[in-house]
């Protein structure tokens, strides 16, 4: 007994060094809307959250990342520089800004210098990044990524160059590090996590994801690894409709027990890089009719106890989705936690199921099986 409480403790230990502790900071939407910036910044980016979900984008805008308030920290190169950045399983690539940029957006970000990393190998390859309303421009270069205590020799990333519009100085990350499929890299960039895979630096190939609801803490990406304390409840495993993104079938939307969304079946994105549930225009409209909400999504604070719990059915079983979880508490107003969106997909329309989803369940994302596992949260 004393042995395997032993043996339990060391691996704990070690599943400790693959855990990416994610802060919860003010959201890009939030540092705007403080400095009176906000609705100047819509207007001149519309927010456009479908363009990260076209097949053939390479990456996305920045716009979709307004609202993200989990970030991890990283660090690149020999010796180790900092940066702060979002794990969106919703893209594939590591980009951070580099000290060639001189673009406002990057002058109070952290920046790469590779003159200063003695493991920095150069490339002659260019980074494009298309934005709603310009571009990003840059270098790749290969690095040792450092993620939890994981060495990741060699990895590909994108030094950013410029970065669009002064908006993003208001940004409270540095850079993105993608964690979904290979296929839909831009400039066919080896992810992350895929070389931890390579390089056999994980005990298994997945990552789970847990983020903390309100302004509790503890929210983290695990490398290689399932925490027990987050599945008491178990694990529903749903198998992936396609390896691009951590996508997955859904059957139906239903509210005390009648269908409401999705009616004829649909596809879902399990999307930690989206903080909002993004939903087809037409469900947007419905939901919001029957939840009393206004076009714009406003809804009454005093009345968000008394509303109905959305059922969104999945592989044969029930995964709650409750008010406390899709209403949004900001300054005194309650907005609901959903965005309209319409991207067809040749399997039908497509949902993302963003942090209001989320937070509700422990998700692991496992790619030795191509599946997505589900427990849900107390």
């Amino acid at each position: 007994m004393k042995l395997l409480l032993l043996l339990t403790l060391v691996g704990l230990a070690q599943g400790l060094q693959t855990r990416v502790p994610l802060r919860k900071m003010k959201s890009l939407r939030q540092r705007l809307q403080e400095q009176g910036l906000l609705e100047s910044y819509l207007k001149q980016h519309p927010y456009n959250l479908a363009a990260k979900y076209f097949p053939g984008i390479a990456v996305e805008p920045l716009e979709n990342y307004m609202d993200d308030e989990y970030f991890g920290t990283i660090s690149i190169g020999t010796p180790p520089q900092e940066f702060t950045v979002v794990f969106d399983t919703g893209s594939s690539n590591l980009w951070v800004p580099s000290v060639f940029c001189s673009s406002p957006a990057c002058s109070n970000h952290n920046r790469f210098n590779p003159a200063e990393s003695s493991t920095f190998l150069s490339t002659n390859d260019t980074l494009f990044i298309a934005y709603g309303t310009g571009s990003m421009t840059g270098v790749l270069g290969y690095d040792t990524v450092n993620v939890a205590g994981i060495n990741v020799r060699n990895q590909i990333f994108g030094l950013a160059e410029t970065e669009p519009g002064d908006f993003f100085y208001y940004t409270p990350f540095d850079g993105i590090l993608g964690l979904a499929f290979p296929s839909i890299a831009s400039s066919g960039a080896t992810p992350v996590f895929d070389n931890m895979m390579i390089e056999n630096l994980v005990d298994r190939h997945l990552f789970s994801v847990y983020l903390s609801r309100d302004s509790q803490g503890g929210s983290f990406v695990l490398f290689g690894a399932i925490d027990p304390y987050y599945t008491t409840r178990g694990i529903t495993w749903i198998p992936l409709s396609a390896e691009t993104y951590w996508q997955i079938s859904m059957e139906r939307v239903s509210i005390n027990g009648a269908p409401v969304a999705c009616a004829s079946g649909c596809q879902a994105i399990v999307d930690t890089g989206t903080t909002l549930l993004a939903v087809p225009i037409r469900a947007f409209r419905i939901l919001s009719s029957l939840l009393g909400a206004s076009s714009s999504g406003e809804i009454s604070c005093a009345g968000v106890n008394n509303l109905p719990t959305l059922i969104f059915h999945i592989h044969g079983k029930e995964f709650p989705v409750p008010p406390r979880a899709y209403v949004i508490r900001s300054n005194g107003y309650c907005t609901l936690g959903l965005q309209g969106m319409d991207v067809p997909t040749e399997e039908g329309e497509l949902w993302i199921l963003g942090d209001v989803f989320i937070r509700e369940y422990y998700v692991i994302f496992d790619r030795a099986n191509n599946m997505v596992g589900l427990s849900q949260l107390p």
